[in-house]
């Protein structure tokens, strides 16, 4: 055990059962960020994620895969780092 508190270990469990969306792309892009870069995101950036994960699918893609934008400064960025933690922006160009 890493010393997490039960309660965090059950949180992580949850957000990477929704990281599976049955998207290969979209799991990848979402377990990624999960595993790598969740932790020390601030709480604001974490709040995105999770409302993020609430998402259906091709709207998630959309900003994800397809490189839609959107407005809010806090979202436009955890977009980003989910984006280019694994250089799919720059397929999506």
């Amino acid at each position: 055990m890493t010393g997490q508190t039960p309660g965090c270990e059950v949180k992580d469990s949850q957000l990477k059962w929704q990281c599976r969306r049955g998207i290969l792309e979209l799991d990848e892009l979402l377990a990624g960020y999960l595993e790598q870069c969740y932790r020390e995101a601030s709480d604001a950036e974490k709040a995105v994620f999770r409302e993020l994960l609430t998402l259906p699918n091709p709207e998630l893609a959309g900003y994800l895969i397809a490189g839609r934008e959107v407005a809010d400064g806090v979202s436009a960025r955890v977009i980003s780092r989910i984006r280019n933690r694994t250089g799919a922006e720059e397929a999506a160009t």
